[in-house]
């Protein structure tokens, strides 16, 4: 026989409020509840009760528990004697007091009124484990059966059951009535955990160091030719949209500047211009997108990504002849370049003609090598002085922890505390149906679908298959932010960009070219709580022991 108690294991104030607890506990039947250390608050003052037994067939029991040595002068006044001296007490009323405020706290809810409940037997009570109480003990407030002293400690429980019986005018209260008096007191309307609340204060975290991490661009205030080198999460996109905001509107000593901002990603590109709407003209660069959208503005010819000698030859090879034929106004006094390590050599070509001084106009180049998805490793054609960023800014310490060994330098984890990075082990061609499970089960945690992508590493997802538009590839990439969905997308479009929560699936059978840099970016995309699907073998085939044991061990 043993009483249910809540809290399960409560913090008790002295040691003889955790005796009585554990002897009401251990003796009191199942159907009894045994609240402690209940906190109430009304017009009057602040209450706190040591124990509330709730008892169906019986009745409720407010008990005060006054621990050391009590007595009671003739002036009616209590005492009680520690080792912290001799203080005044007055047990009875603060039973009294609180067994009233918590009654009218229960039968002022709705609940209760609503279910046309009459009052219940609601009784108070006072226990002096310590403090030897005469059997014809009496006062006019407090009679002999309603305080149990040092005697009374081995039949406690069966004691304190039999004073509600007194107030026989009154129903015993039922297990209905106990369930609903313990959901009561728990309070109404309260807020229901949400797992994007800590996301948001991470994100403003993050926005705010962020923020502190564009200061290093005063750093280079008197230099025209920089390359930042950062792992994922430190910031760098961030930086470079910073850098090109600074540049066009003119800071410290320098003039506006004509700037152009570009990238190889359809997605980030996309992102870039959505951060950068609604400024004056007089604070937007004056380009934002893609190379290959940089050659259209100039009058090159349109094609696709998948013929290789028009993306690598053919297309820049014309670039660099109309950047060469460019009117002075239409030149760019900076070019800054994000996620540069996508740039292939002959590209550079076309930025460095654009320019109005190719000798001193700003080159501005933002990398992260162990982000190089493509087998292209251009180079820009001048000197550049680098600038290291090593902080991690935007992931989970979790989340850091896992990619860690991929990237290209030391990098110290500030994104603060998030769950436990999860491995789901399947076969290859198991790993989007169970993808698919995962998103569900986020979804059912209480993430938003805006909050969560679903990312590939082989085959394209159906999903993603199905809404992509090869006429419009920006559309597709429009509900990364616009449409309230789970995004479904691949590795190869997602550098740069991130969301709340990433599900990676691992669908490929074998590590295929430059495996182990697509793994790093899927890694990296998650800020708050990374899911990774797939077979385990493959991932340290991939990306060797280090990634696989901490996902093992996570």
């Amino acid at each position: 026989m043993t009483a249910r108690a809540i809290p399960q294991d409560p913090q008790h104030d002295t040691n003889s409020e955790r005796g009585v607890w554990e002897r009401l506990v251990a003796a009191l039947p199942d159907d009894a509840v045994v609240l402690s250390g209940l906190r109430l608050t009304d017009e009057t003052k602040d209450h706190e009760a040591d124990l509330v037994l709730l008892l169906p067939g019986e009745g409720i029991v407010v008990v005060e528990v006054k621990g050391g040595g009590c007595s009671r002068d003739a002036q009616g006044q209590w005492w009680t004697t520690s080792g912290h001296g001799r203080r005044r007490i007055d047990p009875v009323r603060q039973a009294r007091q609180t067994r009233y405020a918590i009654r009218d706290y229960v039968e002022r809810d709705p609940r209760w009124r609503d279910s046309s409940r009459t009052r219940i037997r609601w009784s108070h009570a006072v226990v002096m484990p310590y403090t030897a109480i005469d059997d014809d003990f009496d006062t006019p407030d407090c009679p002999r059966w309603m305080i149990q002293g040092r005697g009374d400690q081995g039949d406690l429980a069966d004691r304190l059951r039999a004073i509600p019986a007194r107030a026989s005018d009154k129903r015993a209260p039922t297990d209905d009535d106990v369930r609903l008096i313990v959901e009561i007191l728990r309070g109404r309307r309260l807020p229901v955990e949400d797992v994007t609340a800590e996301a948001d204060e991470r994100a403003s975290r993050a926005d705010r160091l962020t923020v502190e991490q564009a200061t290093l661009l005063g750093v280079t205030r008197l230099l025209n030719r920089v390359e930042v080198r950062g792992g994922a999460g430190s910031g760098k996109t961030v930086l470079a949209l910073a850098q090109a905001k600074d540049l066009t509107r003119g800071r410290d000593d320098r003039a506006p500047q004509r700037v152009a901002l570009l990238c190889y990603s359809i997605g980030l590109a996309e992102y870039f211009r959505r951060e950068l709407k609604g400024l004056s003209r007089k604070r937007t660069p004056a380009f934002v997108g893609t190379f290959e959208e940089l050659g259209r503005s100039w009058g090159a010819e349109g094609g696709t990504r998948q013929d290789g000698d028009f993306w690598e030859r053919r297309l820049p090879d014309r670039m660099a002849d109309l950047a060469a034929a460019l009117p002075d106004g239409e030149r760019f006094d900076a070019v800054i370049v994000d996620e540069a390590q996508d740039f292939a050599d002959g590209w550079w070509r076309p930025l460095m003609n654009a320019l109005r001084d190719e000798e001193t106009g700003g080159l501005y180049v933002y990398t992260d090598e162990n982000q190089r998805v493509f087998a292209r490793f251009g180079r820009p054609p001048v000197p550049l002085v680098p600038l290291v960023l090593d902080h991690n800014l935007r992931n989970t310490r979790q989340i850091a922890d896992v990619f860690a060994p991929l990237t290209p330098m030391r990098m110290r984890p500030m994104g603060g505390e998030g769950p436990a990075v999860r491995l789901v082990a399947c076969a290859a061609d198991e790993a989007v149906e169970r993808a698919d499970d995962v998103v569900e089960e986020l979804l059912d945690r209480g993430w938003r679908q805006r909050d969560v992508a679903l990312i590939t590493t082989g085959a394209r997802h159906p999903v993603q298959v199905e809404r992509f538009d090869e006429h419009d590839p920006q559309a597709y990439w429009r509900l990364f932010w616009e449409d309230d969905d789970v995004f479904y997308g691949h590795v190869l479009g997602c550098k740069g960009l991130e969301r709340r929560v990433v599900v990676l699936c691992v669908n490929e059978h074998e590590p295929r070219d430059r495996a182990k840099e697509k793994l790093y970016v899927g890694l990296s995309r998650a800020t708050d709580e990374l899911v990774v699907v797939g077979d385990p073998e493959v991932i340290r085939r991939t990306a060797g022991d280090a990634v696989i044991d901490r996902l093992g061990s996570l």
